[in-house]
Parts: C-alpha cells; sequence; structure tokens
C-alpha cells in the first residue's frame, strides 16, 4: 500500500512552487551523494543513531558517506524536508545503492542477516 501523500489538485495553485522548492537544496544534496556512493548515511550531531549505523558499518568493513545535518538545536527545517521526500521519520536516514533501507536498527539487521552484503554485490 503506498503511504498517502496530499494530491496536488488538493494544493492551492498559488502555493504548489513554494511547496515543490522548500529546503529542495539538502534533498538536492542528498540525491547527489546517493547517487555517487554506494551507501550513505544521513544524521545530525548529537544523536547517538546515526553514530551507531556507521559503527556498524565500519565493524562490518563497508565504506560509506556521512553527511551531517545540525543538532537538535538546528537545522530542523533542512532534515524535515529529508523527512518529507523520503517518509522515514528519524535520523539516521541509511541508503544501500540509492534505496533507503531505514535507521540504525534496520541497517543492523541487515547486516546480520547478510542481506546487506548481497544487497552490495
Amino acid at each position: 500500500m503506498p503511504r498517502p501523500i496530499l494530491d496536488e489538485s488538493k494544493i492551492h495553485p498559488a502555493i504548489r512552487d513554494k511547496i515543490a522548492n522548500h529546503e529542495q537544496g539538502i534533498v538536492r544534496e542528498v540525491q547527489a551523494a546517493i547517487a555517487k556512493h554506494l551507501v550513505v548515511v544521513v544524521g545530525m550531531g548529537m544523536n547517538p543513531f546515526p553514530k551507531k549505523a556507521r559503527k556498524a558499518l565500519n565493524a562490518a568493513a563497508v565504506a560509506h558517506h556521512y553527511l551531517e545535518y545540525g543538532n537538535y538545536f538546528n537545522n530542523w527545517r533542512q532534515r524535515n524536508a529529508l523527512k518529507l521526500w523520503t517518509g522515514w521519520p528519524t535520523l539516521p536516514m541509511v541508503f544501500v545503492k540509492g534505496t533507503l533501507v531505514g535507521g540504525a536498527n534496520d541497517l543492523i539487521a541487515l547486516i546480520d542477516s547478510g542481506e546487506l552484503k548481497k544487497m552490495l554485490a
């Protein structure tokens, strides 16, 4: 079942561009990193879960690219744009070959099951 997204016809034409362009610089930056690197971790400072994801990748000898956007006290609007784009509510956001696989615990489950290695093969 696809996730519900407000249909564009239900958005007043005067604000469609504002919505479409809101904080899109960060989205484009993440998209560029995903296109360039096999594994990308998007996180923020002061949050232990991006560190947990990176530690798990390092332990599994999986090279990755890390992007950090602010912390609990700043850059929340930028991070919110990423959450709206992906539908994923928390950080980190881990991408493998362009596919969002979830957060730190989801990544660890993929590592432990051997699925991450299969995805990267």
